[in-house]
């Protein structure tokens, strides 16, 4: 078994599916880690990968790929993830963990076809993954990469018979008729290992984030140490491990070494308990508190702010109906000027007419008598 090892965790991750699982992935490099403790491991996945998961493990991806616990080809690389994952195995003469034969690289990686340079990969029902060293399958691809001399050929599209260029035949008797099939009545649901979770979750009660605890070196990964703390797994990155970071986990831990750690938090879709040396997770998290005590400052300062608005508004109403009110008394005062300015205008003419009246009915009086 090679010393170092590169995942092609795109093709583990699909595996039995059509579409890519993250936890897939997860359950495979721990599982090889287990069987090959001193073999140190990096995962390779492509640059599609994020896209193409569950979107529940879009947040779980983008952290890991932060702490360089997956690395990804950069954008536009020729060949993808296979010929990262090969360029890679190539310069540090690592083996390759996958199930794929990378027929178009045969030319160009003769070394494929070395004993032990290749690692192939399944879960099993019942048992969990198994690895197996493997050589690569050969094929109209292949022929054509050795015959470019060390070029990368591109895959053939598989060609089709001749029966399936003729024309379609025409039927001559309708379809028969085809009965639905009865749905399961007896489903059983994927067995869950109670046991695991309710020590998992006993676990995390007892210890909070910033809780020291004790555990034993377990095994490595490309980038952190795993630490058994009794029936937990616990797993410290490397960037937890020191400030500086240390470039490898055997620089700070060895196999089997009691160690005493701090929690930094936990990852509940793995079971996992993040751990870090006690000066750097203190560190960490004195500046997330800070953070915290940051954001309920501008929260209280906005609410003293609401309040004072809140108060000044009925000042605000009352200064309104007092020029409200103002405005309807004078409107009252000029409309009671018009109207006085009404009655004054009128008047004398009122008078004249009483006068003519009592003018005529003073003749009329008159006439009588007269005669």
């Amino acid at each position: 078994m090679a010393k170092h090892v590169i995942v092609d965790g795109s093709n583990l991750a699909t595996e039995g599916r059509t579409q890519p699982s993250l936890v897939q992935l997860n359950e495979a490099v721990l599982a090889f880690m287990e069987e090959n403790p001193d073999v140190k491991v990096t995962v390779v996945v492509d640059a599609t990968f994020g896209h193409r998961i569950n979107k529940k493990e879009v947040a779980e991806f983008n952290e890991a790929v932060d702490n360089n616990e997956l690395v990804a080809p950069p954008a536009g690389a020729v060949g993808r993830g296979d010929a990262f994952v090969l360029s890679i195995a190539d310069k540090v003469k690592a083996a390759v963990l996958s199930n794929d034969s990378y027929q178009e690289f045969h030319g160009k990686y003769p070394w494929l076809f070395d004993e032990g340079r290749l690692i192939g990969g399944k879960p099993v029902p019942h048992i969990g993954w198994v690895f197996v060293e493997r050589l690569p399958v050969r094929g109209s691809t292949s022929r054509r990469a050795m015959k470019a001399g060390g070029k990368i050929v591109a895959k053939e599209p598989p060609k089709a018979s001749p029966e399936a260029s003729k024309p379609m035949p025409v039927p001559k008797t309708p379809p028969p008729t085809v009965k639905k099939k009865a749905a399961p009545t007896d489903v059983q649901a994927k067995p869950t290992n109670t046991a695991d979770v309710m020590a998992y979750l006993s676990f995390v009660e007892k210890h909070p984030v910033g809780s020291v605890v004790k555990g034993v070196v377990d095994g490595y990964s490309a980038n952190g140490v795993i630490v058994r703390i009794g029936d937990i797994r616990g797993y410290a990155p490397l960037r937890l491990l020191g400030n500086p970071a240390p470039r490898r986990p055997r620089d700070v831990f060895s196999m089997g070494q009691n160690v005493t750690l701090m929690i930094a938090g936990y990852t509940a879709s793995r079971r996992s308990v993040d751990l870090g040396v006690v000066e750097v997770v203190t560190a960490v998290l004195d500046k997330a508190a800070k953070k915290d005590i940051g954001k309920k400052a501008v929260a209280k300062s906005d609410a003293k702010t609401t309040k004072a608005v809140k108060k000044k508004l009925p000042i605000v109403k009352k200064e309104a109906v007092k020029k409200e009110v103002i405005k309807k008394e004078a409107v009252k005062t000029e409309a009671v000027k018009k109207q006085a300015i009404k009655k004054t205008t009128k008047a004398p003419v009122a008078k004249k007419t009483v006068a003519k009246k009592k003018a005529s009915n003073a003749g009329a009086v008159k006439k009588p008598g007269g005669k």
